[in-house]
């Protein structure tokens, strides 16, 4: 039975925490490392993890940047969870009340938009204050903390979900920061994060040469009086332009969806008279069902084949990630959302009213008595934030937004937990805030550390009910089987659909080092990109 001395002594704990949770943060934070690539995050996690007892399996699934720790008192449920630690590449905003980058760093490279440097610190503190209490008071059990890279790229938790590393779980706890109302406060309901698959289509031009030959063409491909292939580059721009213009022709309209690309090679950039011999276009497909993702990839699949052919050029195709929709389960919404009732909303102090007075103030506005978005405050019901979500989708749409944490629901029951993060209040002229503004907020620990605290508090307090309630554990499982017709295997149950390896030797942004100096971003910085005008 849970008590409310065992429920004391464990945000205790959290509370003992909270200043190394902030520097940690804060560490991750200025890591700032973007997918697949954030290697000096998952080292640090490793190190802390080994530090406080866990075992460490660094590289799981074949993921250089993934780790799998685990720490057991004994026989008992095992629990999971994870921290993502993947920076955006183009956000590298200092902590700071102004718009600038981060020290002697490009404005292009990687900055915490959600924050995931928060997100992690604030699962980590859970797991580590409920460690703590089962040491105490003798709590038998297993904890299992995943590193889970390149989510913004829905990239490792498909691959750990096909290794296995899932199955073991009697439940799992997924925290995020909020990003969107009416998910703040709360706990998913009904809907929850839909399929997401990535797809690089590959374009080479290998036989440059043998484009419109005739018997007397020149033997240099590049030749001025000859007529050249068009190439890599023409069919990269090519599939670019058609997905745009057939899009509509992919998925009938009307159906909430989303599909966005970026090119990622630039192999050519200093040839000027070749035919481009590889070209790359990633594309990312946000859509309600796994059936909605297939169809959207060979409609993708077609353009691709027709713009080879069009360009003298062979294509191929790799896989990024294949990730299933997320599964409800009730049971376990409702009981994290008692325990984030009982901690109570974030509270943001005197020290973060003033920071985000001061970007007001830089901004040319009037700074406001209560600069602060309310709902960061205000909890919201599970069954609410589902009302308030389904007023914006079709009544036949299932799923909404896009998240890998899903591929833990297939597995065992599943929680997806919001939390208030720092955002300002509507401005009165009906304005937007520059984006770099909530990022910036993220690095300011006044501001964000409340988030963690909260989170972390509300992630230990379930943690330790599914291990000590009586019935939670078991209720939350018994609706996982019905759900799945019979758990991992039944007849509902939707199997892993990662078919390929780990796509970490792609062309993705990164820190590097050169000549120039150590940190350079894969886009050098510019003095002059540092500059922006007032109020921007």
């Amino acid at each position: 039975m849970t008590t409310q001395t065992q429920r004391d002594g464990l945000t205790q704990h959290i509370d003992k925490l909270m200043p190394k949770l902030s520097e940690w943060n804060q560490v991750i934070w200025h890591y700032a490392e973007t997918a697949w690539r954030e290697y000096r995050s998952a080292r640090f996690y490793v190190d802390l993890l080994r530090e406080h007892g866990f075992n460490v399996e660094e590289g799981s699934a074949g993921m250089p940047t993934a780790f799998c720790a685990t720490w057991s008192n004994g026989s008992g449920p095992t629990l999971g969870g994870y921290a993502e630690y993947d920076a955006v590449p183009g956000n590298c905003q200092a902590a700071d009340v102004v718009k600038r980058p981060r020290d002697n760093l490009s404005p292009w490279a990687g900055g915490h938009t959600d924050p995931h440097s928060a997100l992690g610190m604030g699962s980590l503190g859970g797991f580590l204050a409920m460690q703590a209490l089962m040491k105490e008071q003798g709590i038998t059990g297993t904890l299992k903390f995943f590193g889970e890279p390149a989510e913004k790229v829905r990239g490792s938790k498909p691959i750990h979900a096909a290794h296995g590393y899932y199955d073991d779980l009697d439940a799992a706890i997924s925290f995020h920061p909020f990003y969107m109302l009416p998910l703040c406060n709360t706990t998913r309901w009904d809907t929850h994060c839909g399929a997401a698959y990535g797809v690089i289509y590959t374009f080479v031009c290998d036989s440059p040469e043998t484009w419109m030959t005739r018997g007397t063409h020149s033997p240099i491909a590049a030749s001025h009086a000859s007529a050249r292939a068009p190439g890599a580059n023409d069919a990269v721009t090519q599939m670019y332009t058609n997905a745009k213009a057939l899009r509509e022709h992919v998925l009938a309209s009307g159906l909430n969806w989303s599909m966005n690309e970026v090119i990622l090679n630039a192999g050519q950039a200093t040839a000027d008279n070749l035919a481009a011999q590889m070209s790359q276009i990633q594309y990312f497909i946000r859509v309600s069902t796994v059936e909605q993702a297939e169809h959207v990839v060979r409609g993708l699949d077609h353009i691709a084949e027709s713009v080879a052919k069009l360009t003298h050029c062979r294509v191929e195709r790799h896989w990024v990630a294949k990730s299933r929709p997320g599964l409800p389960n009730h049971s376990l919404a409702a009981l994290t959302y008692a325990n984030l009732e009982r901690v109570g909303p974030p509270a943001l102090g005197e020290e973060a009213i003033e920071l985000a007075r001061k970007i007001q103030t830089g901004l040319g506005m009037t700074p406001m008595e209560k600069p602060f978005l309310a709902d960061i405050e205000t909890l919201r019901t599970p069954q609410d934030a589902e009302r308030e979500l389904r007023q914006i989708l079709p009544p036949n749409q299932t799923h909404f937004t896009s998240d890998d944490y899903t591929e833990y629901s297939w597995h065992a029951p599943t929680v997806r937990l919001y939390v208030g993060r720092p955002a300002l209040a509507p401005r009165d002229d009906g304005g937007a805030y520059p984006d770099w503004v909530m990022n910036a907020l993220g690095g300011l620990a006044p501001c964000i550390d409340p988030m963690i605290e909260t989170a972390a508090k509300t992630v230990g307090l379930t943690l330790l009910d599914l291990f000590q309630k009586p019935g939670a554990l078991e209720e939350a499982q018994a609706e996982f089987q019905k759900r799945t017709g019979g758990g991992i295997g039944g007849d509902k149950w939707l199997a892993p659909l990662c078919d390929y390896e780990p796509p970490i030797n792609f062309r993705w942004p990164e820190y590097v080092t050169t000549p120039r100096g150590e940190n350079e971003w894969v886009i050098p910085a510019s003095s002059e990109c540092f500059k922006a005008p007032r109020g921007q």
